[in-house]
């Protein structure tokens, strides 16, 4: 369906009243006011969003990191109007539940594989890691060890925006904001190689990265850790993708010292690596495992968390109710979607073709950023990746000293040019839909290489680190 077009004075009252009475989520308000109100984006096809100023963009961040099907898909719609036709919603806390809820949990359950048999819901990823923060310490107090509370997390993680969710999470700057993170979290180094320790030996870091956390256990005490929470690649953080032999290693600590593995996979999961969870794509195995974003490619919002039939089977044994859930948990329409989800997934073979096509081709695609003057970095694993903006090549020294200067500056450029991309600090990353074309990734690399040659006169006329 094609939307009629705005008129520039709809425009400009629905910007005016996005200002007046809209708060977007994670945004410099003062900086929304100055700006006049947000872009408004009004539809979508593809791989493609179109602006109410006329614009097509090429969405190279698969809306936040989630739309894995891409827009436009009448199957999901036409599943979603059907599923509220019939029950558009109940609850799971009277001892009910609904056919599409109990029907998703068995399908995200055969993808999880192996031990991971049991799915709780929510509405969102931060939601899904608040589950797995009450479940790990109930599940320990159930189990005779009420003194295992602490999370170990890392530096630089996202887990989400709720209190516990930016606590477990690594980011200082919401750490600043109301007095986070709360008592019983730890945080340790990321196995960040770019920024961290460049130059090192990949695999005598991956050991640094991975002890550290071992460290910490031990400076707590093993008897009092209930768990490790990390993201197989840090999405919000930068894309930061581990050497390959870290989690590995993480997996050995944690069984070693008898701590839960929980995989944060609200970025990861559905596809995004290459295989249906960045945990299998490491080969190890956690005992939760959160999940949103792709689960329903962002037509609906819900979230899960996978559990281990070890824990659940304690809960079972010991009794008692976890005093835990949300009125959205199991919505049989985000559900419903859900469910369908996954089956285009699996039709269209989409996690074979990101391993094994589309994955493969824009890792060599990125050859053509490698030499620029500009480019400190430029990784990637599955369909996501990250370019690193540096002021003197085969470096990483920033321009300013200060990362995030030179970021936005190219980010911007790239959205003129037709691509929306993110950049976290001085890191240009994307994210693109799982049915992306190769014509597509050569846009996108092709508009992010234009966007850095026009950013050079401006960024090489800023002051560099000393």
């Amino acid at each position: 369906m094609t939307a009629t077009p705005m008129t520039a004075t709809q425009v400009a009252d629905l910007r005016r009243l996005d200002v007046a009475h809209h708060l977007p989520g994670q945004t410099d308000y003062r900086l929304q006011q100055d700006l006049g109100g947000s872009r408004l984006i009004t539809r979508a096809e593809g791989c493609v969003i179109h602006d109410a100023d006329g614009n097509a963009i090429l969405d190279g961040m698969a809306g936040l990191w989630c739309v894995n099907v891409g827009y436009g898909r009448e199957e999901l719609a036409r599943t979603a109007y059907e599923q509220m036709q019939e029950l558009p919603y109940y609850n799971t806390f009277f001892k009910t539940a609904s056919v599409p809820a109990v029907r998703l949990a068995a399908a995200v359950a055969a993808r999880l594989g192996g031990p991971l048999k049991h799915v709780f819901f929510n509405s969102s990823g931060s939601e899904a890691n608040d589950t797995v923060f009450r479940l790990a310490r109930h599940y320990w107090a159930v189990r005779g060890e009420p003194k295992r509370k602490i999370f170990i997390s890392r530096w630089n993680a996202y887990h989400g925006s709720t209190v516990a969710g930016a606590s477990l999470g690594g980011m200082k700057m919401m750490h600043a904001q109301g007095d986070l993170p709360i008592p019983g979290i730890e945080h340790v180094m990321q196995p960040y190689l770019f920024g961290e320790a460049f130059g090192e030996d990949p695999e005598i870091f991956s050991a640094r990265a991975a002890n550290a956390i071992e460290e910490r256990i031990l400076a707590v005490g093993p008897e009092n850790v209930a768990a490790f929470i990390g993201e197989p690649v840090q999405g919000a953080g930068g894309v930061i993708i581990a050497p390959p032999t870290y989690w590995k290693k993480v997996e050995a600590i944690c069984r070693k010292y008898g701590i839960l593995l929980v995989t944060d996979e609200v970025i990861c999961g559905f596809g995004r690596l290459g295989s249906w969870f960045g945990f299998q794509h490491y080969g190890i195995q956690p005992d939760i495992v959160s999940m949103a974003k792709g689960l329903s490619s962002g037509y609906m919002p819900i979230s899960a968390t996978g559990i281990s039939e070890s824990i659940v089977s304690t809960l079972r044994e010991k009794g008692g109710e976890f005093v835990h859930g949300y009125t959205y948990s199991g919505h049989p329409t985000a559900a419903a979607v859900a469910l369908k989800n996954i089956e285009i997934i699996t039709r269209e073979k989409l996690v074979e073709r990101t391993r094994d096509d589309t994955a493969p081709y824009i890792a060599h695609a990125l050859d053509r950023l490698r030499a620029h003057p500009l480019v400190g970095e430029a990784r990637s694993l599955g369909l996501i990746g990250g370019i690193e903006i540096v002021a003197e090549p085969r470096t990483n020294r920033r321009f300013t000293g200060e990362e995030g200067t030179a970021g936005p500056i190219v980010r911007d450029i790239c959205i003129r040019r037709g691509l929306m991309v993110r950049a976290i600090r001085d890191t240009i990353v994307f994210c693109p839909p799982l049915i992306v074309t190769h014509a597509e990734l050569d846009r996108l690399v092709d508009t992010i290489k234009s966007a850095l040659d026009e950013a050079t006169p401006i960024l090489n006329a800023l002051p560099k680190a000393g």
